[in-house]
Parts: structure tokens; sequence; C-alpha cells
């Protein structure tokens, strides 16, 4: 990994009262942001004791939070300085990274998947140590796409040159199409987010068997909750009310 290689990409600074409506806490270390950091925490934990660097994030169906939480953890693990991350939006079908940013249209990481075009020229930078690779508009056909070779070899290029600690994957709900399940197969393993009172058990049960065929499983985070922790002063919990509509 070169500084300059990082450097070179295009920076944005969101406004954190912007994020902040929009349910995206983590940038500041402020009180609200110690549940996504005490995951933060477990996730690092557990893929460096495996060896794993790619990790998806999804869910069973749409509205589960998992947009949310995939830029919340990339956030939270940007305070950590000596790390590098980089978040690439795979859910083709419905991309939500750049609206929750704030962020100028015009990115679209699924060209740099296929191959039509370098990673500098799509990525954002949040400080020196977070890329963003989101997308603009959805892709017609993204089971295909990630399906190919060409895709491969990108995220191969990308790490070969960007050597990030950490790659996330905002990736489609399973349950939705076969995106993930073609997906599963770049990554070491995948998150899965569930709404509380809205994501079922059987579902939950169902996207962990396809998962878990072709991909390792890292656990279910139950999003969309609160409760009050009087003795800390704050409410804790992974979920900060309803989700965003592009989640």
């Amino acid at each position: 990994m070169t500084a300059g290689a990082w450097q070179a990409l295009t920076p944005i600074a969101p406004n954190l009262g912007r994020l902040r409506g929009k349910r995206i806490v983590s940038p500041d270390g402020s009180a609200e942001s110690a549940p996504i950091d005490l995951m933060r925490t477990k996730i690092v934990q557990q893929m460096r004791a495996n060896g794993w660097r790619r990790l998806a994030i999804t869910s069973p169906s749409a509205g589960c939070g998992k947009s949310t939480v995939a830029l919340n953890l990339a956030l939270s693990l940007a305070r950590q300085q000596e790390r590098h991350t980089l978040l690439i939006e795979a859910d083709f079908r419905k991309p939500s990274l750049l609206k929750l940013l704030d962020a100028p249209r015009g990115p679209q990481i699924s060209e740099v998947l296929a191959g039509t075009a370098e990673f500098a020229d799509h990525a954002l930078r949040l400080g020196g140590n977070l890329a963003i690779g989101a997308n603009s508009k959805p892709v017609e056909t993204p089971a295909e796409l990630i399906q190919s070779r060409r895709a491969a070899e990108a995220l191969e290029r990308i790490e070969t040159i960007y050597a990030p600690d950490l790659m996330i994957f905002d990736t489609a709900p399973v349950l939705v199409s076969d995106d993930t399940l073609s997906l599963a197969a770049h990554v070491d393993c995948v998150l899965i987010i569930a709404a509380t009172e809205e994501t079922t058990i059987q579902e939950i049960d169902i996207c962990e068997r396809e998962l878990a065929e072709r991909t390792n499983v890292m656990g279910v985070v139950v999003n969309k909750f609160r409760f009050a922790a009087p003795e800390y002063g704050y409410a804790y919990g992974y979920g900060y009310g309803a989700a965003t509509e592009e989640d």
C-alpha cells in the first residue's frame, strides 16, 4: 500500500449533524456509538483470529437497516487511525450509501467491478483511512456482474493497490435475489442484520443455512430496537429506531 494511492482518492467531509439525522452516529465516538464500537471490536477480534479480511453485511429482507449498520461500522473503524478500511456497495439493485452520506452523485463502483474503470476514479475518501466505493444508480444484471471473472480480478487489484485491513461489502437482502449468495464466494464471512419485530426466526434460519453453504456466518445482529440503560446515562442497543427506506 502506498499513502499516495489513498491520498489520490476524492475526499469528502459529510456534515456530522446531517449524518446523525440518518442514524449514522459513529464518526465522533459519542455515547450513542458505543454499541457500534462494541460490535467493531468483536468483529475485528474474530476476523483477526481467523485471518479474514472480507466481510459482507446483509439481511433477510429490505428495511432491516443493513446499510446504516455497514456505514456506522466503517466510520467506527475509521476512528482507528492505524487501520485502513474499504466499504464497497454491493447492493446493486437499490444503492443508498451516497444518499446516506449526502455525497455528490457520480461514482459507480459497478463499473470498476466490470473492469471498465479504475477504483481511484470512483471511490470516495473520508479522512485518511476509509474509502467508499458506492453507486449512483442501480445495475441491471447485478448477479451476473458479481459472478464474473472481471469482478473477482477487480477486487484482487483493489486489495493489491490499497492493502486494506478490512473490506466491508454492503450487500442485497438474501431473500430478495441471489446477489448475496453469488457474492459469498468472494468474502471470508458474513454478518446478518435482522430487524426487531419484523424479521422472523424462519427468515434468519433460511439466511444462515444458505450462506453457511458458501461462506462463514459470523452471527446475527438485532437492529431497530432501543432500551434505556440508566446506569450509563444513555440508551444502549444496536438499533437506533426505524431504518431509512433505502436500507
